[in-house]
């Protein structure tokens, strides 16, 4: 077992791939505090408990784990939770942040509760989660810390929220990387693709029904999203960046689902154009000439105006 005698923590993992995350890592060898404040989709309140349930299963086949019902939103509570870890077992040695959430609008339509509370529970959640585990791991001069974004970092329709936190939380990822790297904290990101709750309902199908008869997604995407692998294919990736062997994998962005594990080039540059006369400042007009010739070159709009 690769993770045997570690410890931490997996956030909002009482459904979809914190449920799969959780469930393997204890597999592993690991012991686990199962977070999940039981919310629905969208944040609102409910009776449900799946914490327990999945606390449930990872006794059964002995495993180590204990139950946690608060938000990451909420940073006095994320303390108390990386406490849990150290009071229950001893120390902390991962952290996997999965919890989140959705509130589905164009940008025109959305609320600022709508904005606020998606960046609370995925950005600041994720922030509140990292900076109480990492003090502890920098004492202990180990630790290992996934965190999940998406590729809706890229931009997605009807999410500016969502892929606004997810495109966050690499800049974070990356930047504990480099701040607690010399600790032997490793931070590394994942952007999964998982048929759950929060990928796939009759709403989200609707919705890419509309696209694909809109001609914004083809054929092909279309039945791609509805033929989306379940979450049990994205726990490996996540056990081997919280094992030992994962020690030297620092500061990346991974993509998983079924039969494909990829990283992104993230931030590189791709093209440039010079000048090396005069002072070097471009004038407008310049750039009028050499823009579209050069840097966006064979680039379409992404998103061209409707011209009916």
């Amino acid at each position: 077992m690769n993770l045997e005698g570690r410890a931490g923590i997996v956030t909002g993992a009482g459904r979809g791939i914190g449920r799969a995350v959780a469930l393997l890592l204890a597999k592993e060898g690991a012991s686990v505090v199962v977070n999940d404040p039981g919310v629905g989709r969208g944040g609102e309140p409910t009776e449900e408990k799946p914490a327990d349930a999945v606390v449930e299963e990872i006794s059964a086949f002995q495993g180590r784990a204990s139950a946690n019902y608060s938000s990451v939103a909420d940073y006095a509570s994320a303390g108390r939770m990386v406490a849990q870890c150290v009071d229950t077992y001893g120390k902390i040695d991962f952290v996997v942040n999965v919890a989140g959430m959705l509130r589905e609008r164009m940008i025109w339509n959305m609320t600022e509760e709508d904005f606020d509370q998606v960046l609370s529970v995925h950005l600041k959640g994720h922030w509140n989660m990292c900076h109480h585990a990492v003090k502890l791991m920098r004492a202990a001069r180990y630790g290992r810390i996934v965190n999940f974004s998406s590729d809706a970092f890229k931009g997605s329709v009807g999410q500016c929220n969502y892929a606004a936190a997810k495109a966050g939380i690499i800049g974070l990822t990356r930047t504990i990387a480099n701040e607690a790297g010399r600790y032997g904290i490793t931070a590394n990101a994942m952007c999964p693709m998982a048929a759950t709750r929060m990928t796939v309902n009759d709403a989200v199908i609707a919705g890419w029904k509309r696209r694909l008869e809109r001609g914004l997604l083809t054929q092909a995407q279309y039945e791609s999203r509805m033929a989306m692998p379940g979450p049990e294919y994205v726990a490996p990736m996540v056990a081997y960046l919280c094992s030992e062997a994962s020690r030297d994998v620092n500061g990346q962005l991974f993509h998983a689902e079924r039969s494909m594990i990829h990283t992104y080039r993230y931030g590189e540059e791709a093209r440039a154009v010079y000048k090396f006369t005069d002072d070097g400042m471009f004038s407008v007009d310049e750039l009028v000439e050499t823009i579209p010739s050069s840097l966006m070159a064979g680039i379409p709009n992404v998103a061209p105006p409707d011209e009916a």
